[in-house]
């Protein structure tokens, strides 16, 4: 099969956690593909599996069984050491929380992926993002002097300067207000259809969903849905309904 166009994929993909002496399953055998130049939004109610399935997706933690590639290359056997510098190299992070350096400027953030990797950034790709997310006034300021949607924005900046193969991003606009996540979303969109970036978003809204060229939803650690542009209405429909069904079964 080509995979060429594969920007991460995992395989019968299962996590098992230890609670006491009880076993939680969050993963129970995933198979799905993210595509390049795509933007996915995965949904689900609490304790579905969904951060779970971002964070071995991208290498954060190990699965109990099953596998991951990003791109060609499978995570399972590799050591901690060659893991880091696989999400450095190649995978960009934007979190809700911001996790920005209190004591570094805006373009000491922006800059910090390439100067823990010992590389030299492309300086017109950077000057570029700085560009794009609107930082170009704000490279000298600290993250305490800034708005929540700019410290986001800084983040996502961030998370682009290597000019990762993809990009995960965790509810990255549920610190934000209505207006300001808009602007984060439309800027992730944009980073996905002007620059074929690959985003996989972890949300809980659908409107933050309707931005996605794909909406896959999970429940107690398996896909249940998986559609393609779906917009706001049917992606609440689909939830409701989801939450119904386990209110009947339950």
């Amino acid at each position: 099969m080509d995979r060429t166009d594969t920007a991460v994929r995992v395989e019968q993909l299962s996590r098992v956690y230890a609670n006491g002496s009880q076993k939680v399953t969050a993963l129970a055998g995933v198979d799905v593909t993210f595509h390049r130049g795509t933007f996915t939004a995965v949904m689900g109610p609490s304790g579905s599996g969904k951060s779970t399935l971002l964070q071995t997706a991208a290498g954060l933690d190990r699965p109990t069984a099953g596998r991951v590639w990003i791109g060609g290359t499978e995570l399972s056997g590799m050591s901690e050491t060659k893991l880091t510098k696989l999400r450095r190299d190649r995978i960009g992070f934007v979190f809700q929380a911001f996790n920005l350096v209190a004591a570094l400027t805006v373009a000491e953030n922006i800059g910090l992926p390439s100067r823990l990797a010992g590389v030299r950034p492309e300086r017109a790709w950077l000057e570029h993002v700085i560009d794009r997310v609107g930082l170009r006034e704000r490279l000298h300021h600290r993250p305490s002097a800034l708005s929540g949607g700019q410290q986001q924005r800084v983040a996502i900046a961030r998370a682009l300067a290597t000019r990762p193969e993809v990009i995960f991003c965790d509810e990255p606009t549920g610190a934000l207000d209505t207006e300001t996540a808009a602007d984060v979303l439309t800027l992730l969109r944009a980073v996905v259809d002007e620059h074929r970036q690959t985003v996989v978003m972890v949300t809980h809204d659908p409107v933050a969903a309707s931005y996605a060229d794909r909406v896959l939803v999970l429940a107690d650690g398996r896909i249940v849905r998986d559609m393609p542009q779906p917009g706001v209405d049917r992606i609440a429909e689909q939830l409701a309904s989801l939450g119904r069904r386990r209110v009947v079964t339950s």
